[in-house]
């Protein structure tokens, strides 16, 4: 099912952005874009390596 992989609300309930990563695609909904754009590394449980990504400069 697609489904954001922060609040895990399904695409019957919220739009969703589809993004791949390491082969594989992942969702996320737009109230949780700005986590993966400033603060990737917050999603290091949910995307293995993501510790490891840098934030876009403000």
């Amino acid at each position: 099912m697609k489904e954001c992989i922060v609040c895990k609300k399904s695409h019957n309930e919220i739009p969703l952005t589809s993004f791949i990563y390491k082969e594989t695609s992942f969702w996320i909904c737009p109230q949780h874009i700005p986590i993966l754009i400033h603060s990737p590394q917050k999603l290091a449980d949910l995307l293995p390596g993501a510790d490891q990504f840098e934030g876009a400069a403000h």
